[in-house]
């Protein structure tokens, strides 16, 4: 038996870092993004015996263990084990995971490790229970999938695994622990010019989100006035990116693009790195009509929605200023999972 699973990374256009528990518990939290064809994919096989392998084909180290009470977190895959763990499967089970994006990347790549890795545990246990299990739902995952990074200490927000689990473009809205997701049907042809002119650039430098967020937390929970300020105005061009995109006015999304840039560059000096910056002005020098980092950045990936039929120079000079283009097209299934015979 051979069950499968795979669940996509996403683009974070406005209002990342609002998902946080210390802004999310203190006001309401909004996010405006998009799912990508850049996936996160899991397979789960039976072994012989009792024990669990997990294998992270991108970072080239795995984990063994004779019995579930074995895996034991110590900074070594430890949401895989997380994962297993909280479903209490019975042993023999090898478990290989990868990742389309860079680690590191600012997409969101680790929530959609940990969700596609549920779905296939959630399969396997639904089938091993026959008609007493219910198969959870994508919500349903996307949230044990929060509770897990939160349990394991990660600071982070819930906006990645939400994508992951669901898909497309998405509006969502963190009131405490609630979360609403709306998610926004773009007429195809709006998608195409999406598609045809955003322009995703990896910086070649990876980054920890936790650490970044950490220090942003940590000026906002202090009322520093700047950060207080800028965090409200990602919120709120999230709000207008919204509106953007149903208009389908590409124009106000680039404009928007900036606003985001601005208000984010104020919440810590780390979010911006110099390569980060010289390839923003190069991008923009270029034809691109705004861009900003994904993620908490600090490093990882940026966006750029070019000027009308420009796209071309702003990949040529991303790409000459040290920065590898990452080809993509939506996703608008979320998460999936298969088996094989």
């Amino acid at each position: 038996m051979l069950i499968r699973s795979r669940a996509p990374t996403r683009i974070d256009f406005a209002g990342g870092t609002t998902d946080l528990p210390a802004f999310r518990n203190a006001e309401v939290g909004a996010v405006i993004n998009a799912a990508i064809m850049r996936y996160a994919y899991c397979a789960l096989r039976e072994i012989d015996g009792n024990g669990f392998r997990i294998v992270s084909q991108d970072l080239g180290t795995f984990v063994e263990a004779s019995d579930i009470r074995e895996l034991e977190y110590d900074g070594n895959l430890d949401l895989l084990k997380a994962a297993v763990r909280a479903l209490d499967l019975p042993g023999g089970l090898e478990i290989t995971v990868r990742c389309d994006a860079p680690p590191g990347s600012g997409t969101g790549s680790s929530a959609s490790v940990g969700v596609a890795v549920l779905g296939l545990l959630d399969r396997l246990r639904q089938m091993k229970s026959g008609a007493r299990g219910a198969r959870m739902t994508r919500f349903e995952i996307a949230e044990l999938a929060c509770q897990l990074e939160a349990d394991l200490g990660i600071v982070g927000g819930k906006q990645d695994q939400y994508a992951a689990a669901v898909g497309g473009f998405a509006y969502m809205r963190f009131d405490g622990d609630a979360v609403a997701v709306e998610e926004i049907e773009v007429p195809e042809q709006v998608l195409a010019e999406f598609e045809k002119h955003l322009v995703l650039v990896y910086s070649g430098q990876s980054r920890l989100s936790g650490d970044t967020n950490q220090k942003m937390i940590s000026a906002y929970q202090g009322g520093e006035a700047r950060v207080v300020n800028a965090m409200r105005t990602v919120k709120r061009v999230a709000g207008d990116m919204y509106r953007a995109i149903i208009e389908a006015d590409l124009e106000w999304f680039g404009e928007l693009l900036n606003e985001e840039w601005e208000a984010r560059s104020q919440l810590h000096p780390d979010v911006v790195t110099p390569g980060m910056a010289r390839m923003r002005e190069a991008a923009m020098a270029a034809g691109a009509a705004g861009g900003k980092v994904c993620g908490a950045g600090g490093g990882g990936c940026m966006v750029f929605l070019a000027k009308a039929d420009q796209e071309a120079p702003v990949r040529q000079a991303l790409e000459e200023t040290g920065g590898h283009i990452l080809n993509f097209s939506f996703d608008t299934r979320g998460l999936q999972v298969w088996q094989l015979q």
